[in-house]
């Protein structure tokens, strides 16, 4: 499993306790995040002091961790005080926020980090001074003759032909024939890839002034209203949409600025669930994922709610049960609904086959091929769902909200023991076997976190920042003192968007990857539910986890293919809710919201201002009416999509 403390209608990626929020990356039901640059741990913040390693404030290591460290140091028998001391600045680099950059380089796992022996390199963010230091050399002078057992510095950890040995207990210079070997080993500089290590932990140089973005500038392309929205695994300008009520569609996306709608079909989906789905306010398709190979297999995934009572496909097991002490008899109907009635369900289905593979299939079957999870919910709402493959590992992630509830009364998002408020990574080639997201708060504030494996993001110990203090807890509550929370990494109050408590909800993006507009690019966006604010993070130095964000105006490019209205009595766009991002093939992103599909644009197309957009005499296309239907729908799209409460996550590799 992943994350945990996620918060209620949490739905991204993790495992350690999800709750109300959670952390996402694309809908405000869930759909992709993006990546930042993997950790084997995300920095937290601890609660007391290490006893072994001098690491304060944020770390990659709890007590145990350290306590290890303590012990593997023990056992090495250095009794040269100089050289002793050194080892064990080596070996607490482990615990450095930035461990995952020192001891991976050129994607290549160390024994130890990488320790400074030249200069900086011009383009680094760490500080002058630390990667001027020439820490190996230092190491060798001071370590060369000293005995030291179980030396991590052994040529076999490193991969690397040094001298063969027949004891535990060596020298450096029994390894190494040379300084010089030993750091060509175990040395190199900082660069804008890696850091280095040169004996006290990593300092990055202050991050230099950024100009946030001038403004988002959006084009209509559809009119029809969808929760997801996938790119064809085959690399195409195809993507696929989902509705709530459970239908997906395979459309195609026209080149931005040619003036092209959204060719989508909504009489002839590729998919039919319906029958299968449990729709309703907080109820539906959560989400859908194609096999990275879908292009050759045909594979895909979709998530959704069932209702036991009407249909006996669902026939999972009560998450309130005795493992978690929790006995769903003494659970009182939630809305009229029994207890774990309603059931979170995640299924693989295939492509129609054809002639020329699954690539150009336009039907799939709506038989499943297999029952990957079913779960019972205790609650009618903050029950999660989203689906999503790893970008690079090929595990399917799934996010769970808390099970809903008042302040998840069950504090199952903090209980170990419960699948709710959690990130599940799972093996869809091998089962059975069991990714920065984004959290729907509850009563104040709205996050986006870095999701690590084994994280656990305080929910309902804390509501992003602040401490929480549920109204009522049945299933006890969780110390402060017991858990190692990992702060938002960005975030908003209730009060910025709106000054009614409780009006606000948070739905997550994307890192802006995209060449369309380059003055966003590396940004995260993400806005509010209510379509009134947008906002752009960017992280500054790289690699820092300093997240600085800032709210940016948006606006429809008057040459829009489909006009945009207006909110009345206000210059934004009639958005109506914004109910998720989407990302296509060419990584330009889009907003999926209540009124139609948004696609982001050239700025200059809104007149706003970016220095690094080339400047075209393209004539811009000429607006056509909006057409009958939804954008070149043939046929009604009468399913309104209603708000949801769910958080998002920003998806992190987990390694």
């Amino acid at each position: 499993m992943g994350a945990a403390g996620f918060g209620r209608n949490q739905i991204k990626i993790g495992s350690t306790a999800l709750n109300r929020r959670i952390s996402g990356s694309t809908n405000s039901i869930g759909q992709p995040l993006i990546l930042i640059k993997p950790r084997p741990r995300a920095p937290f913040t601890l609660n007391d002091t290490l006893k072994f390693c001098s690491y304060t404030g944020k770390t990659c290591c709890n007590s145990t961790d350290d306590y290890q460290l303590q012990k593997q140091f023990q056992s090495m028998n250095i009794s040269d005080s100089a050289c002793s001391n050194l080892v064990k600045s080596v070996l607490c680099a482990k615990c450095d926020p930035f461990s995952a950059e020192l001891y991976t380089v050129a994607s290549t796992i160390r024994s130890v980090p990488l320790l400074c022996n030249s200069t900086v390199s011009v383009d680094s963010t760490q500080s002058n001074v630390q990667a001027k230091n020439d820490f190996c050399s230092d190491l060798w002078d001071t370590c060369e003759n000293v005995s030291i057992t179980n030396s991590p510095f052994a040529p076999s950890l490193q991969g690397q032909g040094g001298v063969t040995v027949s004891s535990n207990t060596t020298e450096l210079a029994d390894l190494w024939q040379s300084e010089s070997d030993f750091c060509n080993a175990f040395g190199g500089d900082s660069n804008d890839d890696s850091v280095c290590y040169d004996g006290v932990p990593v300092s990055l140089t202050s991050a230099k002034n950024s100009t946030p973005p001038s403004g988002l500038c959006l084009e209509k392309i559809g009119n029809g209203s969808y929760l997801n929205m996938v790119p064809h695994p085959d690399g195409s300008n195809r993507a696929f949409f989902s509705n709530q009520p459970g239908k997906i569609w395979l459309a195609t996306i026209p080149g931005e600025g040619t003036g092209g709608v959204l060719e989508i079909d909504e009489s002839s989906p590729f998919v039919d669930l319906t029958d299968e789905v449990h729709f309703d306010t907080q109820f539906g398709m959560m989400g859908m994922a194609f096999h990275p190979n879908f292009a050759q297999n045909g594979r895909f995934f979709a998530s959704f709610n069932c209702d036991k009572v009407k249909w006996p496909g669902c026939t999972g097991r009560c998450s309130c049960n005795s493992d978690v002490k929790c006995d769903p008899s003494k659970l009182k109907p939630d809305n009229g609904v029994q207890p774990c009635q309603y059931q979170t369900v995640i299924a693989e289905y295939t492509a129609n086959s054809t002639s020329s593979g699954p690539s150009n299939a336009t039907t799939a079957n709506p038989t499943e091929v297999r029952r990957v999870f079913t779960m019972g919910l205790p609650f009618t709402s903050n029950h999660g769902g989203q689906i999503l493959f790893g970008p690079a590992d090929g595990y399917l992630y799934y996010m769970m909200g808390d099970g809903g509830g008042q302040d998840d009364p069950y504090n199952f998002a903090q209980n170990k023991k419960s699948l709710l408020g959690k990130i599940m990574r799972l093996d869809v080639d091998n089962m059975p076997s069991e990714l920065i997201y984004h959290f729907l708060q509850w009563d104040t504030y709205e996050e986006v976190d870095v999701i690590t494996k084994g994280g656990n993001y305080g929910w309902r110990v804390y509501e992003g920042p602040y401490s929480f203090d549920p109204e009522t807890s049945p299933g006890g509550n969780t110390s402060v003192a017991s858990i190692s929370p990992i702060f938002p990494a960005m975030g908003y109050t209730h009060s910025d968007v709106n000054k009614k408590e409780g009006s606000a909800s948070i739905t997550g993006g994307y890192f802006y990857r995209s060449q369309t507009d380059p003055c966003m690019y590396g940004s995260y966006l993400y806005a509010d539910l209510y379509a009134s604010a947008l906002w752009a993070g960017s992280e500054n130095p790289e690699n820092s986890g300093n997240f600085t964000t800032n709210e940016i105006p948006f606006t429809c490019a008057s040459d829009s293919p489909i006009q945009c209205s207006s909110v009345s009595g206000s210059s934004l766009p009639a958005l109506g809710y914004i109910f998720s991002f989407g990302e296509d093939n060419q990584k330009d992103v889009y907003l999926l919201a209540s009124s139609g599909v948004y696609r982001v644009v050239r700025p200059s197309r809104c007149s706003y201002t970016c220095s690094k957009e080339n400047a075209t005499a393209t004539s811009s296309p000429t607006p056509t009416s909006s057409p009958s239907g939804s954008s070149q729908l043939k046929g009604s799209h009468s399913n309104l999509v209603l708000p949801f409460y769910f958080m998002m996550l920003l998806l992190s590799l987990f390694v």
